[in-house]
């Protein structure tokens, strides 16, 4: 399936959102790659950097939810973005939403730009060589 098919099977009232934060998300974020592939037991659009899930796009039953790994990673954007997407529902690294009101383009635009910049690939490998010298230990 591609990324244009699923979002045209989505309910109408959400298609221009997810197009929109795909757009952002391609546009602010040049080390991604996307793809429509399964993911917790749903197919979403998953969006690749060095072969790790940086962001996912998905409509679920009852909402859309943008996950976004940085966020994860970072406490301090965490924080940062709760406050203000403080309509949307946040989770340890996905932001629920029901719709455009929830999730602000401009705001959805800085946190790409943000999240751009980390390098999820380097902070999988410090913590993989933190974990190697815990157990030297």
């Amino acid at each position: 399936m591609t990324i244009q098919e699923y979002i045209v099977q989505q309910p109408v009232e959400r298609r221009q959102i997810m197009a929109d934060i795909h757009a952002l998300i391609i546009a602010h974020d040049k080390t991604v790659t996307p793809a429509v592939e399964p993911m917790m037991g749903k197919e979403m659009i998953l969006y690749k950097a060095h072969g790790l899930m940086k962001y996912g796009l998905a409509g679920v039953k009852n909402y859309m939810s943008l996950h976004v790994m940085p966020i994860y990673a970072s406490p301090p954007l965490f924080s940062r973005y709760k406050i203000l997407l403080n309509q949307a529902v946040f989770q340890k690294g996905c932001i629920n939403f029901s719709g455009p009101a929830d999730m602000p383009l401009s705001i959805v635009q800085q946190l790409i730009a943000d999240c751009a910049r980390v390098d999820l690939a380097k902070i999988k490998e410090e913590y993989m060589q933190a974990k190697k010298a815990a157990k030297k230990k």
